[in-house]
């Protein structure tokens, strides 16, 4: 019964309408990335009702996690070409045994970056991020806590992976939206202090987390194993030396770029800090809404790489490029429409959150400029998928680090220091290096130079064993 389960996912990938199989795939992970935007968003209400400046807490500690957990992207990119093209390729044997790989990998990386995240956090905060001392200690509990989940986080991204990555994308969806409704009941609990719970502040937010992160474990690994049990993963020792060479080829360039990313945006909250703590809110209360504009955007995102992978395993060219183009462009408008939303109604939102006139005028200022670039950012993003779903990851890695480091990081100090700009300055890089990266990734994916498959199918038919 498994292997005929496995049969009709692949069959409603590589059937039909792209955009139907986009948003078939998609519809699941963007109700559940809207919850989870809501959850942020209530997430940081309560923040300001404990105290107005905590809000930008989460926002300080999201890159420096973003750096630990790079290593760990080295086996998601390349374990999601894998299961998805041997999905394709009707490979199901294959499809449990990478399942194994990237959950044992993921469990081992996930334990070491959580270790040294926790030994370093004093340090990186104080004299790397320069955390504004109004905040630190605060960011300091809440990393605390954080770190542990580093490991949680890891177990589930890898579980989450091999389920989609096969095709099934609507439950593990309401598995997270279950865990996420668990997270929004208990934050206000743990964060202000109801009933026998103390008054956690942000460290609060962080064990609602570990919390939610726990029961999304538990529900998928129920769902592999009640659902689709010949994929599922065991801890294995089973690293050949062929399989880590590839995984260093396809994973490698994404885990650089993604280090590299989280270095860049380390120091451009540092750059943000350097104006002080009304700055610092301003921006963190800003990219509260421009999560709500496009979150829908990144639960479509992981279905273009579905199509592209498994359409290449099966050796349909045609389907995956036109995956990718349509995809792109589909993704870039409705994330326009999603600002078109957003734009009338930006002051009411940061009102709920800071009753400062000065953070406010900070926060629209940093929402004129940076709107209009979000779609060209959606393109980028997609592009970035699609280099994924195809194995193809050196040349998005090399555009993500030119619009990074060459544009938002230089051109944001140039303008904001060397011209005197203040915080527009920062603003306007970034804004532009979305525009400008957008732009050059959609060039790359017209192309379809990245349009090959990676796996070895051994002469077997797709639906073969």
């Amino acid at each position: 019964m498994s292997r005929h389960n496995l049969e009709n996912y692949r069959e409603k990938v590589l059937e039909g309408s792209v955009i139907v199989t986009l948003l078939s795939l998609g519809a699941g992970p963007m109700v559940a990335q809207l919850v989870n935007v809501m959850y942020s968003v209530l997430n940081s209400f309560w923040l300001v009702l404990y105290d107005q400046l905590t809000v930008a807490v989460p926002r300080q500690v999201f890159p420096v996690q973003m750096l630990f957990g790079a290593l760990n992207s080295l086996v998601s990119t390349a374990g999601a070409a894998f299961v998805s093209q041997y999905m394709g390729a009707g490979m199901y044997r294959e499809v449990k045994r990478e399942s194994s790989r990237i959950l044992t990998a993921s469990l081992i990386i996930g334990v070491s970056v959580a270790t040294l995240f926790l030994a370093l956090r004093d340090y990186i905060f104080t004299y790397i991020v320069a955390t504004p001392p109004e905040i630190r200690d605060e960011v300091m509990r809440y990393t605390l806590v954080s770190g542990f989940n580093i490991i949680l986080s890891s177990i589930s991204m890898s579980l989450s992976l091999v389920i989609n990555s096969i095709g099934e994308t609507r439950l593990p969806s309401l598995i997270n939206i279950a865990s996420v409704t668990v997270n929004t009941v208990l934050d206000p609990v743990f964060i202000l202090g109801i009933g026998f719970v103390p008054r956690f502040g942000a460290m609060g937010a962080a064990l609602t987390d570990t919390i939610g992160l726990s029961l999304s474990i538990i529900g998928l690994y129920t769902l592999i194993k009640r659902r689709i049990p010949e994929a599922m993963p065991s801890l294995v020792l089973d690293f050949p030396r062929e399989w880590l060479v590839k995984v260093l080829r396809i994973g490698g360039p994404v885990t650089l770029s993604m280090s590299t990313n989280s270095l860049a945006f380390i120091i451009q909250q540092r750059m943000v800090n350097e104006f002080g703590v009304l700055v610092t809110t301003a921006y963190s209360i800003g990219m509260i809404v421009l999560d709500l504009a496009d979150g829908i955007m990144w639960g479509l995102l992981g279905s273009i790489a579905i199509i592209v992978g498994q359409s290449l395993g099966a050796g349909n060219i045609k389907r995956a490029r036109e995956a990718a183009i349509k995809g792109t462009l589909f993704v870039a408008s409705i994330v326009a429409l999603g600002v078109t939303v957003i734009y009338p109604f930006r002051l009411s939102i940061i009102s709920v959150f800071t009753s400062n006139p000065q953070v406010q005028s900070l926060s629209m200022e940093f929402l004129d400029t940076i709107l209009v670039g979000l779609p060209f950012f959606a393109m980028f993003i997609a592009g970035m998928n699609i280099g994924r779903g195809s194995g193809s990851t050196l040349i998005p890695t090399v555009l993500g680090m030119f619009r990074l480091w060459a544009l938002r990081i230089a051109l944001s100090y140039l303008l904001a220091f060397l011209m005197g700009m203040g915080p527009r300055g920062l603003w306007i890089g970034i804004m532009l290096s979305n525009v400008v990266g957008g732009l050059i990734m959609l060039v790359w994916v017209s192309l379809g130079k990245w349009a090959k498959p990676i796996i070895k199918t051994q002469g077997k038919t797709p639906a073969e064993p």
